[in-house]
């Protein structure tokens, strides 16, 4: 088994159908597995094998994946790391997760220079490094079938920073990586005539299994962006270049604010938002105006998907994440580990082929996240409703406690983005020496709008029992977002403590 079979699989059913579009450039499928072939034999010529450690840290291109296929073909595990890491950050992951060679933006040159030979790093591939893609390309050679791996070996090592902000090196599996493309396909009922925009780096989950492995197992074509850019991402979609489109909650709000939005779709089908929790209200609003459910799944860098929201559209329930998908089992469970009933709050334990292996030399972690019989902690609150539906919660580490309640910051967030003015929204506890913590709601206004925080304070008055409404609120331009578009909590509450010691 290889995950890398699902291109090879591609490439001789439809080897003459694009692969990859970028910038007007573009690679079928016999091109793309033509050149990871021989970016695998180059490897191999340098002494890598298979089960070792190969790195990518670049931004999204064609390259990045047709080096990536190569790393899989060989049988060597892929570390995808952010090409936005800083030089710190760089040096912490890979000296923890030791890539014999790396593949990177050669911005990332010096800060990798240094570490040649600490953790394990022996070449660097780019320009005005070791050797650059191009010249590898030239020293493989084909054909090369992907080599065969045991289905629990490690096809992929994916970093999570989880709520925490400590990296965690997630273990995947081919088995497992090949299950959720499959799933994910199934659900999205892809075909080889879609055409998916991917703009979300190819290091984070979403964009690496639900986007790119999802597109090359159904042999879609891909159409790749470094970035979200409104203007380009229209421009495609009115040209016809795209029939599915991925996103997270931010990019859905941003386009709502188009005035034309409904007349600019082309051949658009299929919508989905991932990576944080879309709101009610922009569902709602999204599907008046354009015809199109926004669908949603459950998963993380540890499990994904779990469920799905849903197969079929009439189906699909505002404010669910849908059923679980075949072969994933879903429990709730109160924190001694006892299976609560429908309807009942509590963390949500997952088990399935796609259930990681492990966190990369992190055992006590891992001990903490997988339970007996292969069940995984997610660390999330939610429940199944009587039909089968689960429902988030919340985060379980950002549950507020405020004089002895319990507050769901998502609970509050939902009411807030119903109210007109609000573009977005996050609640975070503060400590508070009378409440133990405080409930403070950190608001951005619609571009023009300013907020009238009496008429905002009764509406939630109206809506919210009176130990859930926010007793501060901060009105700001903007609220700090990971590169996948995720608003980070624990920056909002970090900055705010600060600001307090001022």
């Amino acid at each position: 088994m290889n995950l890398a079979h699902n291109l090879e699989l591609s490439a001789f059913f439809f080897p003459d159908r694009p692969a990859l579009r970028q910038n007007g450039h573009q690679l079928t499928y016999g091109e793309l597995n033509d050149q990871a072939g021989r970016v695998a034999t180059g490897l191999i010529k340098m002494g890598i094998k298979p089960g070792d450690h190969v790195g990518l840290c670049a931004p999204n291109s064609i390259e990045w994946v047709t080096f990536y296929f190569g790393v899989l073909k060989v049988g060597a595990t892929a570390v995808t790391l952010s090409g936005a890491l800083t030089g710190d950050e760089l040096t912490t992951l890979v000296n923890h997760a030791k890539p014999r060679i790396i593949f990177a933006a050669e911005t990332k040159l010096k800060d990798l220079e240094g570490l040649r030979g600490s953790g394990g790093l022996e070449q660097v591939i780019c320009r005005d490094g070791d050797m650059d893609l191009e010249h590898l390309i030239k020293t493989g050679s084909v054909p090369f079938k992907a080599t065969e791996r045991d289905r629990g070996d490690t096809a992929a090592i994916l970093y999570t920073g989880g709520t925490t902000g400590i990296p965690k090196g997630v273990m995947l599996s081919h088995e497992g990586m090949i299950f959720s493309s499959h799933s994910i396909a199934g659900y999205e009922r892809s075909t080889q005539n879609d055409l998916s925009l991917c703009f979300l780096p190819f290091n984070h989950v979403f964009g690496q299994i639900h986007i790119m492995n999802t597109s090359i197992h159904c042999a879609g074509c891909l159409e790749l962006l470094p970035a979200f850019d409104m203007d380009q991402v229209l421009e495609l979609m009115e040209q016809g270049r795209v029939t599915k489109f991925f996103a997270v909650p931010t990019v859905f709000i941003r386009l709502l604010r188009q005035k034309d939005l409904e007349k600019r779709l082309g051949q658009l089908r299929y919508c989905f938002s991932a990576a944080a929790s879309l709101a009610k209200e922009i569902v709602r609003e999204w599907k008046e105006r354009t015809g199109i459910t926004i669908s949603e799944s459950y998963g993380m860098t540890e499990v994904m998907p779990v469920t799905f929201n849903h197969y079929y559209p009439e189906r699909h329930v505002i404010g669910s994440v849908g059923h679980p998908i075949p072969g994933v089992e879903v429990q709730i469970r109160d924190l001694s580990g006892n299976i609560l009933e429908e309807g009942q709050d509590g963390e949500i334990c997952i088990r399935g082929r796609n259930v990681m292996n492990a966190y990369l030399e992190n055992p006590e972690a891992t001990r903490e996240a997988l339970l007996e019989n292969g069940w995984l902690r997610s660390g999330d609150i939610g429940y199944i409703d009587p039909d089968g539906y689960l429902f988030i919660v919340d985060r379980l580490k950002d549950l507020i406690i405020t004089g002895g309640e319990n507050v769901y910051p998502r609970e509050v967030e939902e009411v807030l983005y119903a109210w007109p003015e609000v573009e977005e929204c996050a609640i975070v506890g503060l400590p508070d020496k009378e409440w133990g913590e405080r409930v403070c709601a950190c608001v951005v206004p619609k571009a023009g709008n300013t907020l009238s925080m009496a008429e905002l304070k009764d509406f939630l008055k109206n809506h919210l029992s009176g130990f859930k409404i926010p007793k501060e609120y901060i009105v700001k331009d903007e609220l700090p977002k990971s590169p996948t578009g995720k608003i980070l909590k624990r920056e909002i509450r970090k900055q705010l403590l600060e600001a307090d010691k001022r």
